[in-house]
């Protein structure tokens, strides 16, 4: 696929967080889609499970870059991540070895550092995550997930983690990385992440409900976006998973939506040509 002012060179790739699947409802993207296709470059989706652990879901991620490539004859693909998809993207250029069939990785919400806040809630008694773990387990596998491990996820959110998985997975020379992050201006911002927004704001300072900024930031561009008013940008407004349009501040640009973000985003990526 040609490389010119409207498409991207490369194939993109949307990988999902955790917790949720490649389903056409609810779609986990909102309208994203739709504006990256009108962008005219091809869109393909990871289809990773939602509780599997990083490494299980980032075998997932090879493959479907290895089919991808095929089916559009592509050399490489732009891979797009959201959160615990932003680790699997890594992992897959780094450790299983995808490095030069990705052109860049551009990550939004990823906790790259771990969380303060998930390392104290480790503390609690493994009875506790015992019975969650089985819940969520059994529950998710109903619905497709092939290896649900509820209990070890939330282990690989802690820094210790992070720390061995960064360490193991260093950046391939010659792939572009970005980030993204999001900030919740108060915990008001998004009433569904509203405790978890005010606990880890306390621990690890700004969030954007489930992640910290500090976690969120890797690579050689770094972009923070924040509401231009008292909302603020959530870890769900990142991927309009309500479909709701508010004004957003990139760095210290404007933006209408958080589609916008994703506009940029290719149109960033068309301009590195990639």
């Amino acid at each position: 696929m040609g490389n010119n002012s409207t498409c991207t060179k490369y194939p993109i790739l949307m990988l999902h967080g955790v917790g949720f699947r490649d389903l056409k409802w609810p779609l986990y993207w909102g309208r994203i889609p739709s504006v990256l296709s009108g962008t005219k470059s091809q869109l393909f989706y990871g289809q990773q499970d939602s509780w599997a652990r990083v490494e299980d879901n980032a075998r997932t991620v090879k493959a479907r870059i290895n089919q991808i490539l095929d089916e559009t004859d592509s050399e490489k693909i732009n891979i797009i991540a959201h959160s615990k998809g932003g680790l699997e993207a890594r992992m897959a250029a780094s450790s299983l070895g995808m490095g030069s069939r990705i052109a860049s990785i551009t990550t939004i919400g990823t906790p790259h550092r771990g969380s303060k806040t998930i390392d104290k809630l480790l503390k609690a008694p493994d009875s506790l995550f015992n019975f969650a773990s089985f819940a969520v387990d059994n529950w998710i596998g109903l619905i497709g997930d092939t290896k649900p491990d509820f209990y070890s996820v939330c282990r690989d959110f802690s820094t210790e983690y992070a720390e061995k998985f960064n360490r193991e997975n260093p950046d391939v020379p010659g792939l572009f990385y970005q980030s993204y992050a999001g900030v919740m201006r108060s915990p008001f911002s998004d009433i569904n992440l509203s405790t978890a927004n005010f606990i880890i704001r306390l621990i690890e300072g700004e969030n954007d409900g489930l992640v910290s900024v500090e976690s969120a930031r890797w690579g050689e561009t770094f972009v923070l976006l924040t509401g231009t008013g008292k909302r603020g940008v959530s870890h769900y407004d990142e991927i309009d998973f309500r479909r709701s349009s508010f004004p957003i501040r990139i760095n210290d640009d404007r933006a209408s939506d958080i589609c916008d973000v994703y506009r940029k985003i290719a149109t960033d990526l068309i301009g590195l040509g990639f």
